[in-house]
């Protein structure tokens, strides 16, 4: 069993790596490096945008097989993750094409025969996983609905015999024409009170929801065909059995069925054992690594602290010593403009002395007394 476990595993492994590489070449056809130029034909876009659709849909279906196959918890969360990405660019591609041709229906005839591929390949599968990760809904919902239908009851009408009065032509005609009337008003007060009430839900801002009857109808409505189609369903395949087109599952389907049933009970240990591994993960490393990392980062932060504090330092520093240059050269320029007028000073008495002499108060108070 578990060398058989093995090569599904090794071969679910394969199909993801196929899947990738595809994906990988797409994207690259998809966004060349090379810019190109933008295409008129209607017809040859359709056809880029169809190749790129039905490349997308056999990535899909092929991911969302090794999805539903695998066993390991963290490669199905990064599969997950690609295939809702490819699903994502399915709808896209399928909106653009509709904008394109103004239908929700396209001939794919020669890409299928380029691509070796069948009309059924065209038809878009529901991911198998919507419904087996939301059993535990799905089960909570079928149970409630069962006990309403239990609470609720269908009480059989018994039949009573009632006597037959018989009456004339004209007493018919009459009671025939009340209660005609009465319909009509029945009709005519019920479209009176749904045109109200769309223009009280206009007043109000347009709101969408419901009245709670509607709903109701809505929900029997959609679960009323979904059971239909499930029941015509079984049925269709129960008589083409009894007719022998369609023969019953053979040995080989039934061990696949069993090995594939195995493998989700198996999902689900892992995904289990994954989630408990994560809280006994996150406890074990608070425990054992959490003092030495409390302590790193208490160094980290004080290394921080010291590196701050030091910059601060050599920025106050350096701001000191540029205000400090600052006034050293106020001051040597202070002081060459007062030697610059120094020399000039001397400059001008050395004209004066070479000229007339200066006549001075003294010499002026000598002469006055030799006359």
């Amino acid at each position: 069993l578990s060398q058989r476990a093995g090569a599904l595993n090794s071969s679910y492994g394969q199909m993801w790596n196929a899947a990738q590489g595809a994906l990988e070449d797409l994207l690259e056809d998809e966004y060349p490096t090379m810019q190109l130029r933008p295409q008129k034909d209607c017809l040859q876009v359709f056809q880029t945008l169809a190749t790129f659709y039905l490349r997308y849909l056999k990535i899909f279906r092929a991911l969302e097989e090794v999805y539903d196959r695998i066993v390991h918890p963290q490669k199905r969360r990064v599969v997950h993750q690609v295939l809702e990405g490819v699903m994502g660019r399915l709808v896209e591609l399928k909106n653009e094409m509709v904008e394109l041709e103004y239908s929700e229906f396209h001939y794919f005839d020669d890409i299928l025969q380029d691509f070796k591929m069948t009309p059924e390949d065209l038809e878009v599968p529901i991911p198998r996983y919507f419904v087996r990760e939301k059993m535990r809904a799905l089960k909570a919902r079928e149970k409630m609905l069962a006990h309403i239908l239990a609470k609720g009851g269908r009480q059989e009408c018994k039949i009573v015999s009632v006597p037959v009065q018989s009456m004339s032509v004209e007493r018919a005609l009459w009671l025939l024409q009340v209660s005609e009337r009465a319909r009509q008003g029945r009709l005519r007060a019920r479209f009176m009170k749904t045109i109200r009430q769309e223009e009280q839900r206009r007043l109000q801002g347009n709101s969408t929801m419901l009245d709670p009857n509607q709903a109701a109808t809505c929900i029997q409505k959609v679960w009323r065909g979904h059971r239909d189609r499930r029941r015509v369903n079984k049925e269709c395949l129960e008589e083409m059995i009894f007719l022998g087109l369609q023969t019953t599952p053979s040995p080989a389907q039934l061990h696949a069925q069993q090995v594939e049933s195995r493998r989700h009970c198996v999902q689900e240990e892992h995904e289990a054992e994954y989630q408990k591994a994560l809280v006994s993960i996150k406890e074990s490393v608070r425990s054992v690594d959490g003092p030495d990392v409390k302590e790193s980062l208490h160094k980290q932060i004080r290394q921080w602290f010291i590196e701050l504090n030091v910059l601060k330092v050599a920025a106050e520093f350096a701001a000191k010593e540029e205000e400090r240059e600052k006034k050293k050269k106020l001051k040597r320029e202070k002081d060459k403009k007062a030697n610059d007028r120094k020399k000039k000073k001397g400059k001008m008495k050395g004209k004066k002395g070479k000229g007339d002499t200066e006549v001075g108060p003294f010499f002026l108070k000598y002469l006055y007394l030799q006359n």
